[in-house]
């Protein structure tokens, strides 16, 4: 058994219940242990503090990393933004020894220290690299066998690359590998790569993250024949999710694709009930679940 110290963030159990019940029935079952971080807070996300005051933000990341310090474990988040911004903090701390020793004059404030020994790993790295794509295959009680694909990986799961280092950046594999674990046939599109305008963009101008939305979903639409999209990244669900109801509101698209975070969809490939890891969407995805449910694996 592996473990980790697990690190929620604030959109995932506040928005998305159903994807924190997926990660933590489903991780367990590969040999993934998650211990919660107690205390935690904030990563903070970069409209906050780190666009304010660069030492805040440095010191609330260092005060989240040193609980896992604490824990003596690496952590794991599901959220594409709390590992962005977890990393760039930890970074920069063991980079500039000025930084650190500024942070860890405030931390003695609250009796904490930052030592940069955990480090901060997403969900989907962990999958792929602890427990791998057979032991997910052999987990299957359905599969996704005959489904047709498009995947979503989320721009800070991916760059700088020469920070995070976990995928090439440019020809990604480990989602793909994941999703075929299942049993998915992946279609590619040209836009794959393509910012989803969720997260800065939509909090100043959401509309024009729409226009981002729509060249994503019209370029899986006519390029592929895919039934779903799959993701893991809670930010691009929520503006992908969200972007696909406002633009079928104006006439700007006439179609629905449902998305799903790539846990939901390894827990109803294993069994999970759909109404424990699968249920906050905005557009339809009741079909595509019932279509799993129904895949029995051979």
């Amino acid at each position: 058994m592996v473990r980790y110290a697990f690190f929620l963030g604030c959109n995932i159990p506040f928005y998305h219940p159903d994807i924190e019940q997926s990660i933590r029935k489903t991780l367990p079952r590969l040999g993934i242990e998650l211990e919660d971080m107690r205390g935690y807070t904030c990563c903070p996300t970069p409209g906050t503090l780190p666009s304010l005051d660069e030492t805040a933000w440095l010191a609330v990341s260092a005060r989240n990393i040193s609980i896992a310090e604490e824990m003596g474990l690496h952590i794991v988040t599901g959220c594409n933004g709390c590992y962005a911004m977890l990393n760039h903090a930890r970074e920069a701390l063991l980079l500039e020894e000025e930084k650190r020793e500024r942070v860890n004059e405030l931390l003695k404030l609250v009796d904490r220290e930052f030592r940069g020994t955990s480090e901060i790993l997403h969900v989907t790295h962990v999958l792929h690299r602890d427990a791998g794509v057979d032991k997910i295959r052999n987990s299957l009680e359905r599969t996704l066998d005959g489904f047709r694909v498009a995947i979503q990986y989320g721009c800070h799961q991916l760059w700088p690359s020469e920070l995070y280092g976990h995928d090439d950046p440019l020809k990604p594999r480990s989602l793909r590998e994941l999703c075929e674990a299942l049993g998915a046939t992946v279609r590619d599109y040209s836009r794959l790569l393509l910012c989803c305008g969720g997260s800065g963009l939509r909090g100043v101008a959401q509309e024009k993250s729409y226009d981002l939305v729509k060249v994503k979903l019209d370029s899986v639409r006519e390029e592929t024949d895919a039934e779903m999209l799959i993701a893991p990244c809670v930010s691009c669900i929520t503006q992908l999710d969200a972007g696909q109801v406002a633009l079928r509101k104006t006439g700007r698209i006439d179609y629905s694709i449902p998305i799903l975070y790539y846990t939901q969809v390894l827990a109803l490939c294993m069994g999970i009930d759909p109404r424990e890891v699968a249920v906050v969407a905005e557009t339809p995805q009741d079909e595509i679940i019932k279509r799993i449910v129904g895949n029995k694996s051979a």
